[in-house]
């Protein structure tokens, strides 16, 4: 049976949460799940220095064969999409520095992969994991960054697992075209 290590991050400059998921053969289970608590450092700079240290840290203890971080959201405020973007960015530099391949995943998609709806809510997203990922109630946590980061782990663990077709398809339309003896039964 193959062995993959997902590890998922949802950036943030205050809070940064991360996911590591372990999939044996097809079936993904939860090795860890926690938060990079930033809070107590006031500088910005020192807090990329951090999010790239712990973010190594968690890559030396479970050696993620792959990385899959949440794209940030476009917000009102410049200046917290900016920062925003520099915490995503040194968490990618980290999984960059060791060879790991990196996914980028818009919320509204890994919010879709995991409930079906694009606007579902954070508590939505893991109430859903936990009971997908058997993952006990006590063990959940009380930061929803950290299972908006697994979040990102189990969406791409669900696009990786998706059975390829040898056609690629624009839209409705376009399959409905090219296979018009399939729907029509001729």
């Amino acid at each position: 049976m193959s062995e993959r290590i997902i590890l998922g991050i949802d950036p943030g400059t205050n809070i940064m949460g991360y996911g590591v998921l372990q999939v044996v053969g097809n079936k993904p289970n939860v090795m860890a799940m926690g938060v990079i608590d930033l809070r107590k450092y006031g500088d910005h700079y020192l807090k990329l220095g951090k999010i790239f240290e712990r973010v190594n840290g968690i890559i030396s203890e479970y050696l993620p064969d792959e990385m899959a971080i949440e794209a940030p959201f476009f917000g009102k405020n410049v200046q917290s999409m900016l920062k925003l973007g520099r915490a995503q960015g040194v968490a990618m530099a980290a999984a960059i520095h060791r060879q790991i391949p990196i996914t980028e995943y818009a919320p509204l998609k890994i919010k879709m992969s995991i409930t079906g709806n694009g606007k579902a809510s954070k508590e939505q997203v893991a109430d859903m994991l936990r009971r997908m990922l058997h993952i006990p109630q006590e063990e959940m946590g009380k930061w929803l960054d950290a299972t908006d980061a697994l979040g990102a782990a189990y969406c791409h663990y669900m696009q990786m697992n998706r059975p390829q077709t040898e056609k690629k398809y624009s839209s409705w339309k376009d399959f409905a075209n090219k296979n018009s003896s399939r729907i029509t039964g001729q």
